[in-house]
């Protein structure tokens, strides 16, 4: 079997039409990735922030639904797949210098966007103001609960995360 030909889109030819033109021309890193923030369509809500190569580009523009490259396992990665959790992109931007995107997001499901079970992968904040040594085990959760329970959506799997 040929693997699938990578997708193609636009060259970057200057910078007047990279940042002023209409040609799609992203600017990938030397990974081949670019950062994706992901954002809840009503309320504004910072869900996650994800990184996308060439082809999950291009299945998000094609299908509607948000895909991500997955840096911990290599792998294409179709958000929701597994929970059911899928985020339906109601818009898609992309910077000036065409370097990341922006999805506004619909997720089915109870919401949530975090494998941890938050609604958001942003759940805690980090106190300000004090010496670093004060905060360090003084993260406070901004979500009060899970939106949804891990074991139950994803059984005993092992954590998608790589430490």
């Amino acid at each position: 079997m040929t693997p699938a030909a990578a997708p193609t889109f636009g060259k970057r030819l200057s910078v007047e039409q990279v940042e002023e033109g209409h040609t799609l021309a992203p600017k990938f890193d030397d990974q081949g990735l670019l950062p994706a923030i992901t954002t809840d369509a009503e309320t504004g809500t910072l869900l996650m922030v994800g990184y996308m190569n060439a082809e999950a580009l291009a299945k998000t523009i094609e299908t509607g639904e948000a895909h991500y490259f997955s840096r911990s396992r290599q792998v294409l990665w179709h958000k929701g797949g597994t929970s059911g959790l899928v985020q339906k992109v109601e818009e898609l931007r992309i910077d000036d210098d065409q370097d990341a995107v922006w999805l506004r997001v619909r997720v089915g499901g109870s919401g949530a966007s975090c494998h941890v079970g938050f609604k958001s992968c942003f759940y805690r904040s980090v106190p300000l103001g004090q010496p670093l040594g004060n905060v360090i085990e003084k993260l406070n959760y901004e979500e009060a609960a899970k939106a949804f329970d891990p074991k139950e959506v994803y059984g005993d799997a092992p954590n998608p995360t790589k430490l």
